[in-house]
């Protein structure tokens, strides 16, 4: 369906393909007129993807060295840079918001909404750019200081928002002390089939940066020698290789047939990150896959306890062995047809009405 109105996306940067930038092209499905802002693109990356062929609107940053791959080294510019775009043509702005997108200033009246993926988590939770709780250093302590007085204002500025889970939605509300509406973000779930009898192989997909905390997986797994795939890149890969023992594999980016295939034939799925919503744990649930998850954040809200999959309570590699063993000695408890129809409830077809409902 196309805008009646003139719409423009801004996100905050396009360094790799996630969850966010699924999210992003579903909701081209629903605006393709939309023209796209963000700080930061990496348009190798997204070479055979829907953007590919459109413009990007990008700022300076995106011309320094190092931005397309270690773009949150940018991050004390991103405040004064996102404000600089020029949105005067746009009678309908979006931002798609983890960090900064949400700061961008709108003139002539302009409807300007947000759908948020986190306040930015470096700021507002207890947690370091390594995905540790450790206390932080006054230099970074002094700088998330500034940025909360600066997205204090910036989300001021913003006329309505959208959370993609009723987690982030608290956090928006302590934050910013605004209210937000769930929209859950897409999960392409007629992608994904459970391929009958299953492998010996646990399966994790995520990108390879510190939160997601690939290296307690990666302990755990070391520990009791289970057969353990990773599927993503990132720039802590090679730190993580170093730490793996043989019986981890990493596959690095794969297609998704690929990973439908994976996800269908695994005995189990491991998500140690506290996901702000996590489209992977939901994909390997419509592939008929139960999953081992961190109790916390959006995975309260995408597994049940027990029927999809079991928590463990603690980010430790300890709470993840014992996990572990307990699904060892469940696993054949879990029913495929529970784990679809749950993931059903984030199908693509639901983001795509209520994301159309949200902007217009």
């Amino acid at each position: 369906m196309k805008s009646k109105r003139r719409v423009a996306f801004i996100l905050d940067a396009l360094p790799a393909i996630g969850g966010g930038e699924k999210t992003l092209f579903a909701a081209l499905e629903v605006f393709p007129d939309a023209d796209l802002f963000t700080l930061i693109y990496n348009k190798e990356v997204f070479r055979d993807t829907p953007i590919a062929n459109k413009e990007i609107f990008t700022s300076y940053l995106d011309q320094l060295p190092l931005a397309q791959s270690h773009h949150r080294l940018f991050l004390p510019l991103m405040p004064s840079t996102v404000e600089r775009f020029d949105l005067c043509a746009y009678e309908v702005v979006v931002s798609f918001s983890y960090a900064v997108a949400h700061g961008v200033q709108v003139k002539n009246g302009a409807r300007h909404i947000a759908y948020m993926y986190t306040p930015m988590r470096y700021a507002w939770n207890d947690i370091n750019i390594d995905g540790t709780h450790a206390r932080k250093n006054p230099m970074l302590t002094l700088m998330m200081e500034r940025f909360r007085t600066w997205d204090k204002a910036a989300a001021a500025r913003v006329q309505e928002f959208a959370a993609i889970s009723s987690g982030i939605a608290g956090r928006i509300q302590s934050a910013y002390q605004r209210e937000a509406r769930v929209i859950y973000p897409p999960v392409e779930t007629e992608r994904f089939s459970s391929n009958g009898s299953r492998g010996n192989y646990f399966v994790t997909l995520s990108r390879l940066v510190p939160h997601k905390r690939l290296d307690l997986v990666i302990e755990a797994f070391s520990c009791l020698g289970l057969p353990l795939k990773i599927i993503g890149d990132g720039p802590e890969k090679k730190r993580l290789q170093g730490r793996a023992s043989p019986n981890i594999e990493f596959l690095g980016f794969q297609s998704e047939e690929a990973v439908a295939q994976l996800l269908g034939h695994a005995h189990g799925f491991v998500c140690a990150a506290e996901e702000d919503f996590g489209i992977a744990l939901v994909e390997a649930q419509a592939a008929g896959c139960p999953v081992i998850a961190y109790k916390g954040g959006g995975a309260l809200e995408t597994v049940v306890d027990g029927i999809t999959g079991i928590f463990f309570p603690e980010q430790s590699a300890q709470s993840l062995i014992e996990a572990i063993k307990q699904f060892e000695d469940s696993s054949h408890s879990f029913r495929s047809r529970n784990l679809i129809d749950n993931a059903q409830r984030f199908s693509k077809e639901r983001f795509t009405k209520s994301f159309q409902d949200f902007v217009e």
